[in-house]
């Protein structure tokens, strides 16, 4: 093969099904991609801990988390963006007030600020990563790259309001990401190729949710799952079948990467 394209995958709904199971297809699929000299990346609001096993799975060293806000290449950490201090303090005190549950998350880790919630158990039972442990003052000696707000559908729009420094996407019912304002799947991928010199025309991504608007609208080569949010597939180049019917192989082949 004479040309390297990069090709970026979301996992929830994307590389994972709705059970949170890799397709033999898609696994099949990106090892061909490997195979002939093309790269592959993860692009996903998840922090890196909590995609590690599929990371190794695939052989997969490049990603851009936490929707964009910590980003490594090849093992290595290019671009690091945490949430501002002062703000985030903020915004804790106004959601404990709501009686609104917050989770902290790095690199490593992710912390709640209260013991129980039945929004948490609920927002990440359909993650299957299991539940955080407690700490309400984790985010004063480490870097938070997102946090996760739990209020039900509408009430993120008083902070959006309040907090101009954050951005506010909708990922569960009961649950928001709160991440730095203007920080998105897309300006990850930036940092990822500014690293790896390739031209925009070979980059491809491949997404389904609200979060990977940006990522779609602005890589030319995109992809919408059939399972995903009418907004995204309104975005992308392609739509590809839904996850569970072989989506992801499918999706390449549309697109003559395969």
């Amino acid at each position: 093969m004479n040309e390297q394209s990069v090709i970026f995958f979301d996992i929830d709904g994307t590389l994972l099904d709705h059970n949170k199971e890799l397709p033999v297809s898609t696994k099949e699929a990106i090892h061909e991609l490997k195979r002939r000299g093309h790269f592959v990346a993860i692009a996903t609001g998840r922090g890196p801990f909590m995609f590690k096993k599929i990371g190794e799975e695939l052989g997969i060293d490049t990603f851009v988390s936490y929707n964009g806000q910590y980003v490594v290449v090849k093992g290595e950490v290019v671009y690091k963006n945490p949430m501002e201090l002062a703000s985030l303090e903020k915004l804790i005190h106004a959601a404990v007030k709501n009686e609104h549950p917050i989770v902290f998350m790095d690199p490593n880790k992710m912390k709640a600020n209260v013991p129980e919630h039945p929004y948490i158990t609920a927002g990440f039972s359909s993650l299957k990563v299991g539940t955080p442990s407690v700490d309400p003052l984790y985010y004063q000696e480490n870097d938070i790259f997102q946090s996760l707000l739990f209020c039900e559908e509408g009430k993120e729009k008083q902070y959006e309001e309040e907090f101009p420094a954050f951005d506010f996407v909708r990922w569960h019912e009961v649950s928001v990401d709160v991440l730095p304002k203007g920080g998105s799947k897309a300006k990850g991928i930036e940092k990822v190729m500014e690293k790896l010199h390739i031209p925009n025309e070979r980059i491809y991504a491949f997404g389904d949710g609200l979060n990977d608007m940006e990522m779609l609208s602005t890589i030319e080569n995109s992809v919408a799952m059939g399972n995903g949010v009418d907004e995204v597939k309104e975005v992308a180049k392609y739509i590809t079948k839904p996850v569970d019917q072989d989506g992801i192989l499918h999706g390449l082949k549309m697109v003559g990467l395969l």
